[in-house]
């Protein structure tokens, strides 16, 4: 590996080229250390940024070609011979290949970032003779995306760029795997969506009008969502008592102080402010006065306007005050206060604009202010306040069960109040 690194030191964007080449090529080069390393040389000022993206996104799409090229002379013959031998007829081979024309495309993209897929999928799409116009757009675009997100981690980390590898490649990893999973989903339901029609049919008509089916559907939606951010705060008090932090911690903070230069200062201040408690009061007394304009159920809206607010800020301070006592050497503001508290203001007036707003429009224009604020008052609190990643993060999700808890029971208050009047 030493050998291989001291090549890039002295041939650079050749070495990068015919790396990323043979790696493509399924052969065992590890491209995306000596990406990181490149981008590490161009921090120092020893390579150019746009150059290495250049070599190693040539090198890849070379790759590529390559493998399709195989897999489209030799692949097919093969199969059509011996692929009885292992379950993969002509017949298999055809159901395979129009699923691959025509679902192939994203798995060329986001393969990159999981090893093992990226290395099958150039001989794959030639064995299934995906057109050759299509492969080129799509293999030839997630090559130069992954190539410049390595080589710029590398950049952005400098010294600590080997120190934290494997840390990035794990979370790149984690992203590209629920991607998958998510593409999954969503073939499942294309493919089954005349059953899930069926089933959805059969499911409405055991109820007695618009109002009630959309509230049980969307107490059915609502609940979910909790149940999955549940498992993922659970998952996040198992790391927090672990200590298992570290390196996600000193990963975030050091992505984002080398983004984000001392010249930002006054601008993530300002991001600050749309969190700060006078700002929560006001969106909440606007949340307030909304209901009073818009609400046909002013009490139930009203009474859980103050449930979420009072009652979000009781609730962060017991979780806080009983991590605090079970584990004092850990961080003090696990979760954080400010981030479950934007997030259950900013939520609660967000569903409540969605509920009453006809306006298409203005909901989409409120759920992206919404999630920019947070998101971005998140990166100020790391980046002005010092505060650790894993609190910002645990805030939005606590803040998000607390949420995701009141919306559901509201929603089945307003459905019991519903079938009384019937």
């Amino acid at each position: 590996m030493e050998n291989i690194l001291s090549y890039i030191d002295q041939y650079g964007y050749i070495v990068l080229f015919i790396a990323l080449m043979l790696e493509l090529i399924a052969l065992p080069v590890p491209g995306e250390i000596l990406m990181s390393y490149a981008g590490y040389l161009v921090f120092q000022g020893h390579l150019n940024w746009a150059f290495c993206i250049l070599a190693a996104g040539i090198g890849s799409c070379v790759g590529m070609t390559v493998a399709y090229g195989i897999g489209y002379k030799l692949g097919y013959p093969f199969i059509e011979k011996h692929g009885h031998r292992f379950h993969m007829g002509p017949d298999r081979l055809n159901r395979v290949s129009n699923w691959f024309s025509r679902h192939g495309n994203k798995m060329l993209i986001f393969g990159f970032f999981i090893p093992g897929v990226r290395h099958i999928t150039g001989y794959f799409s030639g064995i299934t003779r995906l057109p050759f116009k299509i492969y080129l757009i799509f293999a030839y675009t997630g090559a130069f995306m992954w190539t410049a997100t390595f080589i710029t981690i590398g950049k952005l980390l400098g010294p600590q760029w080997d120190q934290f590898h494997n840390s990035v490649k794990k979370y790149l990893i984690i992203g590209a795997l629920i991607g998958a999973v998510i593409f999954i989903l969503i073939y499942l339901y294309r493919k089954n969506k005349q059953k899930l029609h069926q089933w959805m049919v059969s499911f409405i008509k055991t109820m007695m009008e618009k109002r009630k089916r959309k509230a049980k559907l969307f107490i059915v939606f609502m609940m979910l969502a909790t149940l999955a951010l549940m498992s993922l705060m659970i998952g996040l008090i198992q790391d927090f008592l672990g200590n298992e932090f570290a390196d996600f911690n000193e990963l975030t903070i050091l992505l984002i102080t080398s983004i984000f230069e001392r010249k930002w200062i006054t601008e993530m201040k300002v991001t600050l402010l749309p969190i700060s408690n006078p700002a929560l009061i006001s969106i909440a007394m606007l949340t307030f006065i909304w209901i009073i304009w818009k609400s046909n159920e002013r009490t139930y809206d009203i009474l859980f306007l103050l449930i979420v607010g009072i009652g979000g800020e009781l609730y962060e301070e017991g979780i806080r005050g009983m991590f605090h006592q079970i584990a004092p050497k850990m961080s003090p503001l696990f979760p954080g206060e400010q981030t479950l508290l934007a997030t259950v203001i900013y939520g609660f007036a967000l569903y409540l604009i969605i509920s009453y707003s006809r306006n298409n429009s203005f909901r989409i224009g409120a759920v992206v202010v919404v999630i920019a604020t947070l998101f971005i008052s998140g990166i100020a609190q790391i980046y002005i306040e010092n505060k650790w990643p894993s609190d910002v993060a645990s805030g939005y999700v606590f803040g998000g069960v607390w949420l995701g808890l009141n919306i559901i029971l509201l929603e089945m208050l307003r459905l019991f109040s519903f079938l009384r009047e019937q």
